[in-house]
């Protein structure tokens, strides 16, 4: 594919304003978004508000409707998952792994992704061919950590397999309560790239913990398309932080914190570094701290599916639309 001119215009993204920019100014680029998520769902303002805070989680927990088992759950691609299980490691440490997908099923998105532009670092104006990564980079004049596929997903069969996988409803149900239901899907590579600053890291949201604050309750699982190794780029989580939380973190609008800020309250010991073969998946409570590491030697190709309990939101914060 040709790619398009470089984009001279100086236009700063809102995702990159929303991530790196000073904290005024990053709420400031939010507020459109704000505004329109509390016009279409008036609920959204409490859970923005209070999602952070334990006490505000707790009493949203306890509205959990009960969950019965999924019409279906046993037509699985999965084979040897015990649901409860995954329920009961995810309640004791916000993490299970141990999902695998079927060869054909990776190898096929694998090569969706192989051979289906991406658009990079979220922007739609810096769209490439994967295998031209650096090409992309010289081209545009900038580094290039993320390529997301956004919508394209929806294109790959094998993706939209997994992506309605009733077993990975059912453990949703089980964990989140009855309310469960699929909020988001996406495949993304995260490349490696040489003179990344900070700021470019945090706007692929790569090598630094955060939180995410979509909804009162949430859970995605995490599927490795290529082999990832800590060349690689591998996921980290810090486990026991989905149900504890300081209080400097429950009052501060961030949701990013230095890994030593994170470490000295859930322990050294805490993080778990996920590394495995082409296929392997694992499931979180979101709001326990994680991060996506650099990659440094090859790029990721990882795949999501998300579930909340909430109308989801018909948008990220940078105006791109959430693909269901």
């Amino acid at each position: 594919m040709s790619l398009p001119s470089p984009d001279k215009s100086g236009t700063t993204s809102l995702e990159a304003i929303a991530r790196n920019g000073s904290i005024l100014r990053r709420m400031a680029v939010r507020i459109p978004t704000y505004l329109k998520d509390m016009r279409e769902n008036p609920a959204w303002l409490p859970m923005f508000v209070l999602a952070r805070t334990m006490p505000g989680r707790q009493l949203h927990w306890r509205g959990a409707k009960p969950a019965y088992p999924v019409r279906g759950a046993h037509k699985t691609i999965f084979t040897g998952v015990d649901r409860d299980a995954v329920v009961a490691g995810l309640r004791s440490e916000g993490l299970f792994s141990g999902l695998a997908l079927p060869a054909s099923i990776h190898e096929e998105i694998a090569s969706f992704a192989q051979r289906t532009p991406c658009f990079g670092n979220f922007d739609r104006r810096l769209e490439f061919l994967p295998s031209g990564h650096k090409e992309a980079e010289a081209h545009f004049g900038r580094p290039l950590l993320s390529g997301h596929f956004f919508e394209r997903v929806l294109d790959c069969d094998a993706a939209l397999a997994v992506q309605r996988d009733p077993l990975l409803l059912d453990i949703a149900a089980h964990y989140l309560g009855g309310q469960a239901k699929m909020i988001t899907t996406r495949v993304w590579w995260s490349f490696p790239s040489g003179g990344v600053s900070d700021a470019e890291k945090n706007l692929a949201s790569l090598g630094k913990y955060h939180f995410d604050l979509d909804d009162w309750r949430m859970l995605k699982f995490f599927f490795y398309l290529v082999p990832v190794d800590d060349g690689t780029g591998p996921h980290v989580y810090v486990r026991g932080s989905h149900k504890r939380r300081i209080l400097k973190h429950q009052l501060t609008l961030l949701v990013g914190h230095p890994a030593d800020e994170v470490l000295s309250v859930y322990g050294e010991q805490s993080p778990v570094t996920l590394t495995g073969e082409a296929g392997l998946g694992f499931v979180e409570d979101p709001f326990g701290f994680h991060m996506g590491t650099v990659p440094t030697r090859a790029p990721r190709l990882m795949m999501e599916v998300g579930f909340g309990v909430s109308p989801p939101s018909r948008r990220r914060f940078d105006g791109e639309p959430v693909v269901r």
